[in-house]
């Protein structure tokens, strides 16, 4: 029986339990790939992460990202969660205001700044949904779209679709077995919907978002780091950025009970940074046959 250290950290928020939970388990380099996809399965958390020694130079640490069914090469929320966790137990320290993790996607800088952790997003690849989906889109959301869905991979890989209201987004009861047989043949994680509030800066939240991956075994994903991306990326491709501007903040998660905030950067050069707040809910052990 091994014994490794595990802390659940709640991201996207600095209330307990109001942001998105990750399971991090620390020290995994012992464990094989099924011991880590059997315990993804068991926390049944959108994610779980195993921290590992780096293999890249210049990496503090390496992270394997898993959900209930499948590893991914790389996803927000997790990121924003792990570094917490490796700074909180002293895994790693920041160097020169920077936290460097390797995953799939690479090798992924994080800064501190204050009580929030930004991160660089993969680059994005935008293409635009073959229209002969739109319709399949808009009745298994139960709602029509605005504008052109776009495909946006940042490692996952969503279909971003504007709603244009943020009323439109909270009220969105989507037929998840739609979605799910949506998401096959385009090679989707699932589905992000967003729409504008109206909210002002500073302390407002300028859009809403959800994010549905039923796929992955994940109906909805309370607060989406790679779906805020992704909504980024599509406002960056499309021109619509100016309606939000360049440095926002988005909210979800209401419809589960939480209340996230994802803070969104987008360079003059396209580049994507995502950053948000996080706070340990569980620090312990996890046994391991």
């Amino acid at each position: 029986m091994t014994t490794l250290r595990f802390k659940q950290v709640d991201v996207f928020t600095d209330r307990p339990f109001r942001g998105n939970p990750v399971a991090v388990v620390l020290g995994a380099d012992a464990l094989a790939t099924e011991d880590m996809q059997r315990i993804a399965a068991w926390t049944n958390l959108s994610e779980t992460t195993f921290v590992l020694a780096p293999t890249k130079p210049g990496a503090h640490y390496r992270l394997r990202i898993f959900t209930p069914r499948d590893e991914l090469p790389f996803a927000g929320h997790p990121t924003i969660g792990s570094a917490h966790a490796v700074l909180e137990a002293g895994v790693a320290q920041v160097e020169g205001g920077v936290l460097r993790q390797e995953c799939g996607a690479g090798v992924i800088s994080l800064a501190v700044e204050g009580e929030r952790l930004w991160a660089r997003a993969p680059e994005a690849r935008v293409t635009r949904l073959d229209a002969r989906y739109v319709p399949g889109l808009e009745e298994a959301l139960g709602a029509p779209v605005a504008g052109q869905p776009q495909v946006v991979s940042v490692g996952p890989t969503w279909l971003v679709a504007d709603l244009g209201e943020a009323m439109r987004v909270d009220l969105l009861m989507p037929e998840m077995t739609a979605l799910a047989k949506l998401s096959a043949p385009l090679g989707l994680t699932g589905v992000t919907v967003f729409g504008a509030t109206g909210e002002s800066a500073p302390g407002g939240a300028a859009i809403h978002v959800r994010s549905f991956a039923p796929a992955h075994g994940i109906p909805e994903d309370p607060v989406c780091g790679s779906g805020n991306v992704s909504v980024a990326a599509y406002l960056a491709r499309t021109g619509l950025a100016a309606r939000v501007g360049n440095d926002y903040v988005a909210r979800q998660g209401m419809q589960l009970g939480r209340d996230g905030r994802v803070a969104i950067r987008i360079g003059a050069n396209g580049a994507i940074d995502f950053g948000g707040r996080a706070v340990t809910c569980v620090d312990g052990t996890l046994r391991v046959a």
